[in-house]
């Protein structure tokens, strides 16, 4: 018996536009889509007239999923997986998955597509050409630790964040990376009211302080000199 593939496959992080023609090919074609959210993904499956079975998969029932869906595969089910916004398994459930699916020797394809990091990074002006990408900071414990470590941190940093601790965030930055340090904050990218603010960390402090920011959130802070 013939076994199955994972394909993980990146949605858009905004425009429906950003979605491949081969990522609408892969969903239509396999036995089974692994969504973070079916409702979420329900909208963008609707749009495309792909009319195919989903499973929920997302960072709490993960554990359980993972072994099913690996026997499934092996049964001889290609499935997909989505999340909700970009590239599965950057800074979002799917890790587990494609982890699990290497070890038992399952074929894994990732197709090529949205990631909010890319033209945040890109837009930025600040150097691309060796970045770390750190995604969400520890909320609590290992936060300070993280912050730390990167003081020393000479290539280009990414952060992801939440509006409503964007300010919190550039505040602390500021504190171990000096308010003089070059930053950007790119908010919903690839979306209608897509925008990208760059300046000083203070200024940036400043900005989002005196306007509240919405939406998905990417920092980018340059390094130190080396």
């Amino acid at each position: 018996m013939e076994t199955g593939k994972l394909f993980v496959v990146p949605t858009p992080v905004g425009n429906l536009e950003d979605m491949t023609f081969r990522a609408i090919r892969v969903l239509k074609e396999v036995d089974l889509i692994l969504a973070e959210d079916t409702r979420t993904s329900g909208i963008l499956l609707k749009h495309f007239e792909i009319k195919n079975a989903m499973l929920s998969h997302h960072k709490f029932n993960e554990h359980k999923t993972v072994e099913s869906v690996v026997n499934r595969i092996k049964a001889g089910e290609n499935i997909a997986l989505i999340s909700d916004a970009g590239t599965p398994g950057i800074s979002d459930p799917g890790f587990l998955v494609v982890r699990q699916c290497v070890r038992n020797g399952i074929e894994v394809e990732c197709l090529p597509g949205a990631t909010a990091f890319v033209p945040a990074l890109v837009s930025s002006g600040l150097p691309n050409d060796r970045f770390c990408f750190e995604g969400f900071l520890p909320q609590k414990k290992g936060r300070m630790t993280r912050m730390k470590l990167l003081t020393a941190e000479t290539r280009t940093m990414v952060f992801y964040e939440s509006p409503h601790r964007l300010v919190k965030s550039l505040t602390q930055f500021a504190e171990y990376f000096g308010e003089e340090r070059q930053a950007s904050v790119s908010r919903e990218i690839s979306k209608m009211h897509e925008e990208t603010v760059r300046g000083t960390l203070a200024e940036l402090i400043a900005h989002f302080t005196a306007k509240e920011p919405r939406g998905e959130i990417v920092i980018i802070v340059e390094g130190i000199d080396e």
